[in-house]
C-alpha cells in the first residue's frame, strides 16, 4: 500500500477518468503511479503527456540496451513497482528475463556483452549519489553508440531515475505485472512498505 492513498475513479475528473481507463484497457489495470499522482492531477496529466511523447522519441538504441539501462535504475533505486513493470515490457518485447535475473552480476556474468557491460555501467554510475560518471566511459559508449544514442542512452537512465526515485519515495510498489517472472531488488534496497 503507497504512502499516500490512490485515488479512486469515482474521485477524479473526466480526464483522469479517461486516463484510467486506458491504464486498464492497455495494462489491465489503473497503474498505481497514476492513481496516486492523481491527487495533483496538472502533474499527472503532464506525466501521462511525457511518457506518450517518450516512447515514440526513444528509439535511436535498441530495446534490449535502453531496457536494460531502465531496469539496472530501478533495481539500484529500490523501486519494486518500476521492476515489477519493466519485467512485464520486457516479457511482452521478448527480451531476454535470464539477463533481468542475472543483473547484478553483469560485470562477469557470460550472459551479457561487452556493449552491455558498458551500459550497465553507465546506468550504476549516473544513479550513484554522487554521480560516478567518468570520461573514458561517455567517450566509449559514444563510440559504440554515436552521439544520438548515448545522449538516449542518458535521457532514459536519468528519467528512470526520477521515476523510480518519486515511486519508491511514495511507497509505490508492484503491483503484479510480472507474474513473478523477477525480483531483482533485494529486500535492502526495497520499500520499506514493499511486502514482496
Amino acid at each position: 500500500m503507497p504512502r499516500i492513498p490512490a485515488r479512486p475513479a469515482s474521485k477524479v475528473g473526466l480526464f483522469t477518468r479517461v486516463l484510467f481507463w486506458y491504464s486498464r484497457r492497455r495494462f489491465g489495470a489503473v497503474l498505481e503511479p497514476f492513481a496516486v499522482l492523481a491527487h495533483h492531477p496538472k502533474l499527472l496529466w503532464a506525466l501521462a503527456i511525457f511518457e506518450m511523447q517518450l516512447v515514440p522519441a526513444a528509439r535511436r538504441l535498441p530495446a534490449s540496451l535502453r531496457d536494460l539501462a531502465v531496469y539496472r535504475v530501478a533495481t539500484q533505486v529500490g523501486c519494486s513497482w518500476c521492476v515489477d513493470f519493466g519485467t512485464m515490457l520486457a516479457r511482452l518485447q521478448g527480451l531476454d528475463l535470464d539477463k533481468l535475473t542475472a543483473i547484478d552480476s553483469y560485470p562477469t556474468s557470460p550472459r551479457f556483452t561487452e556493449l552491455e557491460r558498458a551500459v550497465l555501467a553507465y546506468a550504476d554510475a549516473m544513479t550513484a549519489q554522487p554521480s560516478r560518471v567518468e570520461d573514458d566511459m561517455v567517450a566509449r559508449l559514444d563510440r559504440e553508440l554515436g552521439h544520438d544514442g548515448l545522449v538516449e542512452l542518458t535521457f532514459v537512465i536519468a528519467v528512470e531515475n526520477m521515476r523510480a526515485r518519486c515511486f519508491h519515495a511514495l511507497g509505490i510498489t508492484d503491483q503484479g505485472f510480472s507474474s513473478g517472472d523477477v525480483c531483482a531488488v533485494p529486500p535492502s534496497r526495497r520499500t520499506a512498505k514493499s511486502v514482496s
